[in-house]
């Protein structure tokens, strides 16, 4: 059912920009400012239409803030929001280039509007909405008295994204242009020290003994044998040479060194 209320309209395709629409914003140079959604709104000159409906939608509020705001005096100078983008802002200075050839208008509320696409489902994903691209939206006029101010506001009803535009204020960038078009080389990084090292007891490789404890001490496991060989035949004087059956080798446990005939206590 549409809207009957005549200080409310949906606008044709604008462009919009300074858009918070996720996230309320107040203005930092006002503190007495609330957070609010808002969104700049560029209506083409050439969009008769819709420029005549808010004409229309903005004398109707203006007639229903004389009795409810003005005190029933039709005010000699009446405020509106809506600015020649061919001229100059309030404070002289002109618009921005974008602005050329627009009605421009800002609309804000209190609450979060709805954001949709051209299908009516929400848009979720707030990267696709920005400075720049198209939409229609919806809004309503009211009259207001502010510090002695009286004038026409505009509220923010939704949002409707019809397209894609070129992002304005340099609010998005392009992977290219942000990490360019090769690869970056790989760094190397430097091996690092170990933090401990194993104590060197001159009797065997590090890789012969059991792994040491983090805090240093060094283990008192049986020493492991080498890998290859696992047995060996040593000369000792008296002994038969090499025809005789290879026995193993007896390692002493305290030096690791190999034993030749018997210890005692062994």
């Amino acid at each position: 059912m549409a809207n009957q209320d005549p200080k409310f309209m949906v606008t044709g395709e604008v462009r919009v920009s300074y858009v918070h629409l996720f996230k309320a914003y107040a203005n930092p140079n006002n503190r007495d400012s609330k957070p609010k959604f808002s969104a700049t709104l560029l209506i083409p000159k050439n969009d008769v239409a819709t420029r005549q409906r808010m004409d229309a939608c903005m004398n109707a509020a203006v007639q229903e803030g004389i009795p409810s705001k003005w005190n029933g005096v039709r005010p000699p100078v009446i405020a509106y929001p809506i600015y020649d983008g061919d001229g100059a802002r309030t404070n002289g200075d002109p618009f921005s280039e974008e602005c050329r050839g627009h009605w421009v208008m800002t609309a804000s509320t209190e609450q979060m509007p709805e954001i949709v696409d051209l299908n009516m489902n929400p848009i979720i994903n707030q990267s696709e909405v920005y400075s720049g691209m198209y939409a229609r939206v919806s809004i309503r006029f009211f009259a207001y008295l502010n510090n002695g101010k009286r004038g026409v506001g505009c509220g923010l009803g939704n949002v409707q994204k019809t397209r894609d535009g070129e992002p304005l204020g340099g609010g998005r960038t392009s992977a290219v242009s942000d990490f360019g078009g090769g690869v970056a080389p790989a760094q190397s990084i430097p091996a690092q020290a170990s933090m401990y090292s194993a104590p060197n007891y001159g009797v065997q490789p590090a890789a012969m003994m059991s792994p040491q404890p983090a805090y240093g001490q060094p283990s008192y496991a049986a020493p492991v044998a080498p890998a290859a060989p696992m047995y060996t035949q040593a000369y000792v004087p008296g002994i038969a040479p090499a025809t005789s059956t290879p026995q193993p080798v007896q390692v002493d446990p305290i030096t690791g060194k190999p034993l030749y005939g018997t210890v005692m206590g062994l």
